[in-house]
């Protein structure tokens, strides 16, 4: 039997699921995800691409915490000489306690369910499943790993909100998303773009932000005390004036509940087309409504963008990475294009191939696609915090 990680990276309506080796490189044996939970739940494996065994039917019903408990059922059964070690969680909200991967215990559990209210679309269901395999395999370790850790180098003014002291010290600060995305690229980065030590990275998926890393540091970053401020997101509005949410309450009589589901599941590239949270939908689709979304995630980006540079003093490169960032090169062109006064200049060939860099070779900042792997990132940590206890 070869000992394994297995790492899992729970969404609003997903589990995405690997087996990695506990040695590098850290190379997934076996990848794959269910989505759709709770609508129309769907099991597969995307590596090894020939793996198409038993692949089981779920309940429309399926809960995350089900769905966790079928995969290990289904791994016990067709893991192929691999045996689980360890779970790596990802877990999107650390709060101030956490700024680092830590052991699961139940008292860890009950400390991240209290940061649910930050956020409310992920905490829950990054949990279920740590519930699960504590009741259901109790001797099987597990490790959280955050996503607001890797911006906890960033200086406290970057962090602050202009309200009262007593709010800040009562943790009403910027916490910051996608670290485990951005750990990896900064991981990376050397690699792909030497002595590049200036660099924003957009990290553009269904969810979306920036990071302005110097050296390979967080300085700076988009999302804030929960993971609904910064860009235009796939159903997300992203930055908002507060004076909006008192209108919606006071003159539309709008309650908590409702502008949150506003918010969080009907704004964004869905909100403003009225027709898909999916850019592939959009860049499709030749309703004038499909532009003006795709327009103003552009505009927002490149305009979010330009807001991180004070904070790193000039710009060395621009990284782009995830779903759209590596698989939309309208999106790249539509967000570069804006930004040519900061030295970023596509060449529309390499753009239109997703080359590794996409920039034009005489552009001041150069442009480059590199894609990220928090599972990764979560196994890595997973690993190496087993190797301490």
């Amino acid at each position: 039997m070869t000992d394994v990680i297995l790492t899992l990276n729970a969404g609003s309506s997903s589990l995405k699921f690997a087996l990695h080796p506990v040695a590098a490189p850290l190379i997934p044996v076996l990848r794959g995800k269910i989505t759709g939970l709770k609508r129309a739940p769907v099991f597969s494996v995307s590596v090894p691409k020939d793996h198409g065994a038993d692949i089981p039917t779920l309940a429309l019903d399926t809960t995350h915490e089900q769905a966790a408990a079928l995969l290990l059922r289904w791994l016990a059964d067709h893991a192929g000489g691999h045996h689980i070690k360890a779970v790596g969680h990802r877990v999107v909200h650390g709060g101030q306690a956490f700024t680092q991967s830590v052991r699961v215990t139940p008292e860890i559990v009950a400390q991240l369910a209290a940061l649910t209210p930050l956020a409310p679309l992920h905490q829950p269901h990054n949990i279920a499943p740590m519930r699960m395999i504590a009741q259901t395999a109790p001797d099987l370790p597990q490790v959280a790993c955050f996503d607001t850790s890797f911006h906890t180098t960033q200086d406290p003014l970057a962090k602050l909100f202009a309200l009262p002291k007593a709010l800040t010290d009562q943790g009403l600060i910027r916490y910051g998303f996608h670290g485990l995305s951005y750990a990896y690229i900064a991981s990376v980065l050397p690699e792909h773009i030497p002595g590049a030590s200036r660099v924003i990275v957009a990290h553009l998926g269904n969810g979306a932000s920036l990071c302005a890393m110097k050296d390979g540091k967080s300085v700076a970053t988009t999302m804030g005390f929960t993971a609904l401020d910064g860009l235009v997101m796939g159903r997300r509005s992203g930055r908002l004036d507060p004076g909006v949410i008192l209108h919606l309450v006071q003159q539309k009589g709008m309650s908590v509940p409702e502008i949150e589901t506003l918010l969080y599941q009907k704004s964004g590239l869905l909100g403003v087309s009225g027709i898909s949270n999916a850019m592939q939908d959009l860049e499709t689709s030749d309703h004038p409504d499909a532009k003006t979304a795709i327009d103003l995630f552009c505009f927002r980006a490149a305009s979010e963008i330009a807001g991180l540079i004070p904070a790193l003093g000039g710009l060395d490169a621009l990284v782009f990475t995830a779903g759209i960032g590596e698989n939309s090169a309208a999106t790249r062109a539509g967000i570069c294009a804006r930004l040519g006064w900061a030295g970023v200049r596509l060449d529309g060939a390499a753009n239109a191939r997703h080359d590794a860099c996409i920039s034009s070779a005489d552009a001041p900042c150069p442009a480059h696609v590199i894609p990220t792997n928090e599972d990764a990132v979560i196994a890595g940590d997973t690993i190496d915090l087993m190797g301490k206890i």
